[in-house]
């Protein structure tokens, strides 16, 4: 049986990215590395692939697309939009679903390097540091949709979304709500978690109202927890609820009339993302819009500014929010 470029890296205990490198003579792999990968490749048998080699030299016009959860009512549009501007730009994509797990991510990274694609695009709230060096490793140009690292190191296409969040939380308060509170993505989400819950947090503080971390549950971006975050926050006797994404907006609603209480008569409730959910739901519900479409297609259009060595004005993306007012929140009438 032929040695393939994975017995190459295990027996090298490298990366498969590092002995694509030590093939295609990249300067970035230390002598010890690289000699390393070459008596690997001498003990193994391995005999690259002439095509595959010639192919990254060439370009294959592929794009990776890393996607936490497909079925998501969010991430699909992410992907049209990307797909959209790719087709424009004759890229195809190479779509990998990881339910943002460690191990399925590190695992489509080594598939798309061995693919020879020429980028990846990256979507998910949690960049783990193993992910985030071995997409440093495979060398090639990498963009952020609808994340960011914390250092700042990859391209990014984002919203502002403690601004967001403050936006949705103040317009809470306008209303004359006093005990707001939150379902929240994961507390260690980096944007569903904290950067959301200091909008959520700041507003309050302006509005000189105590924070109290009773009021905050993890609702996880799923549905049943959400649910019962709800009922959590029912026990605290809340007059409003800011929930992180609009599937968690229409948990909670369902929770409420459960619970023998109505919306917006008793509760007042504002979702995040502008997905379809919110506008098929009943009530309707107010969010605030994060333009999936748009968040896609630029990060695709810097994708091929990257690849074809264009001038970049900003590497990092903020894209505008909006508030969508709807039936969750009575639109704008004050709650007596």
């Amino acid at each position: 049986m032929n040695a393939t470029i994975k017995d190459v890296a295990r027996e090298a205990k490298v990366s498969i990215a590092t002995v694509s490198r030590v093939l295609n003579n990249s300067a970035v792999v230390t002598d010890e590395t690289k000699q390393r990968v070459l008596d690997a490749i001498k003990k193994t048998g391995y005999k690259p692939n002439a095509l595959a080699r010639s192919l990254k030299i060439q370009k294959t016009h592929t794009i990776g697309l890393i996607v936490p959860d497909i079925s998501s009512p969010f991430y699909p549009e992410v992907v049209r939009g990307i797909e959209d501007i790719a087709s424009m730009y004759s890229y195809n994509i190479f779509l990998c679903n990881t339910d943002q797990k460690e191990d399925k991510e590190m695992n489509y990274i080594e598939i798309l390097s061995e693919k020879q694609v020429d980028g990846i695009i990256y979507m998910g709230d949690i960049i783990r540091e193993s992910v985030k060096q071995q997409l440093h490793d495979i060398g090639i140009p990498i963009v952020l949709a609808g994340t960011e690292d914390a250092e700042s190191e990859f391209p990014n296409v984002n919203i502002d979304n403690k601004k967001a969040s403050y936006d949705a939380v103040k317009y809470l308060l306008s209303l004359g709500h006093k005990k707001i509170g939150m379902i929240s993505g994961p507390f260690d989400d980096p944007i569903g978690g904290v950067q959301r819950t200091n909008g959520y947090k700041e507003a309050l503080s302006e509005a000189k109202i105590r924070f109290k971390p009773s009021l905050v549950v993890e609702g996880n971006f799923k549905a049943r927890q959400a649910y019962l975050a709800m009922l959590k926050l029912l026990e605290n006797n809340v007059d409003a609820v800011f929930a992180a994404s609009d599937e968690m907006a229409a948990a909670a609603i369902n929770a409420i009339f459960d619970s023998g209480f109505s919306v917006p008569e008793d509760i007042h409730v504002i979702g995040f993302d502008n997905t379809y959910l919110s506008y098929m739901f009943r009530p309707t519900i107010t969010t605030i819009q994060r333009p999936a479409y748009d968040i896609g297609a630029v990060s695709m259009r810097l994708m091929t500014k990257l690849l074809a060595k264009e001038p970049i004005d900003d590497m990092h993306v903020i894209l505008p929010h909006q508030l969508i007012v709807r039936e969750s929140t009575g639109y704008g009438e004050e709650k007596k």
